[in-house]
């Protein structure tokens, strides 16, 4: 019945021994095992009756690291890919990913500074309900990484920037967006970037920017970022003018066969798709505000009858737009379940096309190469309809409005 603990450490093969225990002050929280990290020297593990204890001065003192741990008796410590795995008992694995932020820690911290994350293995899944009972939860689909902050940041914007050769492809900020409006088949809610004083953690999916959405438009299978290829990244984080940046590998899946050649057309494809929906969905959204101008004006010059000509040239642009814009995008599908009543257009087929494209499997069938030609070709008439809109009839509309003085403001009378 004997429950202090008994760690010895011997820097001479044996010959003499201390006693390191400083800070295992658990009556009852005898230790269990001890492991030396692998990569850190001098930064020590150990499971307890009552939970983890770490040491950053090779045992000469400990703290408790128990996060979300439960208290619990640890019978085993191993480490596995920079992950701390602990052998419970009655409670099962529990897994503390990547280690890079303990091994990393100095006294003297940056005010921003970010962790080289492990290489990450390009997997697609991502972690189950963390609500079910009885289930752990898996790590997320992505790259998850650590960062400290000296303070809190407040009402100041926290940026991370994902940079691929030196563009950038995906920002986060800790900033909740004022203006953010969602539908059914509308866009995700962007994820707000941890900014606490102290460590904080934050997982990159793999995805770049995701898509312009139509306001009301419901898109089928969402309008994420495709997937990166495997490759290095750098991370960015800035605060306050401050930055720290690391760079990151993501790994291929080594269960998919497959070579550099295979990711760099599927990538390239992927990149013609999605510039290709982001120019639909802009120029729609451009037109649509063009159509509620023309709106106006009729409704607010229809008692004018010198704007009788200008009138006339509006009403036929307006349904020239409304042509040009049924063909790209179908307003009328609400729910799922309006695609099978209401047909799908141009930028539902290209979404359709980039969501079996970016698979984990990188080969491209042919198959895919045709359709993305038929399709581009499409997109090329209606690109040549809208600029022939622009440059003909937009410009015959300006240049009568701009000859007849109608004021910008008008009031009734």
């Amino acid at each position: 019945m004997d429950l202090n603990s008994y760690i010895f450490k011997s820097n001479d093969y044996g010959q003499t021994w201390t006693k390191i225990i400083n800070g295992l002050d658990d009556p009852n929280g005898f230790a269990r095992v001890v492991r030396a990290d692998k990569k850190q020297k001098g930064l020590l593990y150990a499971g307890t009756e009552t939970g983890l204890y770490i040491s950053t001065d090779d045992g000469a003192n400990w703290q408790k690291l128990q996060l979300g741990l439960p208290i619990v008796p640890i019978n085993d410590l191993i480490i596995h890919d920079n992950d701390l795995v602990a052998a419970t008992a009655g409670r099962g694995f529990w897994i503390l990913d990547d280690l890079g932020a303990i091994q990393n820690m100095t006294s003297n911290k940056q005010s921003v500074q970010i962790f080289k994350p492990k290489d990450t293995y390009r997997l697609f899944g991502g972690s189950i309900d963390k609500f079910t009972p009885g289930l752990g939860q898996n790590p997320k689909q992505g790259v998850t990484f650590d960062y400290y902050l000296e303070k809190d940041p407040d009402s100041l914007e926290l940026k991370l920037e994902v940079l691929d050769q030196g563009k950038v492809i995906r920002t986060y900020t800790n900033q909740k967006p004022k203006d953010f409006k969602s539908w059914p088949g509308g866009p995700s809610a962007p994820e707000i970037l941890p900014s606490k004083k102290g460590f904080n953690r934050f997982t990159w999916d793999f995805q770049r920017e995701a898509l312009p959405a139509i306001t009301q438009v419901f898109v089928f299978g969402g309008l994420n970022g495709s997937n990166v290829a495997p490759g290095d990244y750098t991370l960015k984080l800035t605060l306050e003018g401050e930055s720290s940046e690391t760079v990151v590998t993501i790994l291929p899946n080594p269960n998919i066969k497959s070579t550099p050649q295979d990711f760099a057309e599927q990538q390239a494809m992927l990149a013609t798709i999605e510039s290709t929906i982001k120019d639909m969905h802009e120029s729609v959204n451009k037109m649509r505000s063009a159509k509620s101008q023309l709106d106006y004006y009729a409704k607010h010059l229809k008692d004018n009858k010198d704007a009788d000509s200008l009138l006339k040239i509006g009403k036929g642009l307006l349904k020239r737009i409304t042509s040009w814009e049924e063909n790209l995008i179908q307003p009328k599908q609400k729910t799922f379940q309006d695609v099978i009543n209401f047909n799908n257009k141009l930028n539902a087929q290209l979404l359709f096309l980039k969501g079996s494209l970016d698979a984990a499997d990188p080969k491209v069938t042919e198959g895919s190469k045709v359709r993305l030609q038929d399709l581009m070709k499409d997109w090329k008439v209606y690109q040549d309809e809208r600029d022939a809109i622009i440059n003909t009839e937009m410009k015959s509309y300006n240049e009568m409005y701009k000859a007849l003085n109608i004021p910008a403001l008008i009031l009734k009378d």
